[in-house]
């Protein structure tokens, strides 16, 4: 899938390095609620099964890769599909830095809400945002998603607790 200047695809073998330093980033465990590291092993095993679909695993991971300067800058996530209900959770990582607040993560967000609404044939996506990462909120204001509700003092940090906002974006 392709959008503009960025292109979705499928993991590959080649993204184990990518993978295993972006899950044990412990900047990322607070929004992707994880609490200890990753294993290259147990990364690679998750590589070698990536070849079910969504409607057998419940979950979708694709690459963000930059087509002008063929690099990989994040990944993007449906997790919770609910082939009845045609919903789906949605996260998204644009993990160097020098590629945010960019346009990138749009252009992504944009490709795969196409994908999911089309092909297939969600009715609803949502996402869990914390209330202290305002681009992100705004990425998926910006996209239509909806502010639905507050789960209170939700994620704990070193720093305390933090609130999680939950979005919505139906497809009318």
């Amino acid at each position: 899938m392709k959008y503009k200047n960025i292109k979705l695809r499928a993991l590959e073998p080649e993204d184990l390095e990518l993978l295993y330093e972006w899950e044990n980033n412990e900047i990322y465990w607070a929004i992707s609620n994880t609490i200890s590291p990753f294993s290259r092993y147990i990364l690679k095993r998750y590589l070698e099964n990536s070849d079910k679909n969504i409607y057998e695993t419940g979950q979708l991971r694709l690459m963000i890769d930059h087509v002008e300067d063929k690099m990989t800058i994040g990944t993007i996530d449906l997790f919770d599909f609910d082939p009845f209900h045609k919903r789906a959770g949605i996260g998204i990582l644009i993990a160097d830095e020098s590629y945010r607040r960019k346009g990138y993560a749009s252009m992504s967000l944009t490709c795969l809400i196409k994908y999911c609404f089309k092909t297939l044939q969600v009715h609803q996506l949502y996402c869990n945002i914390l209330a202290n990462n305002s681009e992100s909120i705004d990425l998926f204001q910006k996209q239509g998603f909806v502010r639905i509700g507050i789960k209170k003092d939700w994620i704990q940090t070193f720093n305390g607790y933090l609130d999680e906002y939950m979005f919505q974006l139906i497809n009318e």
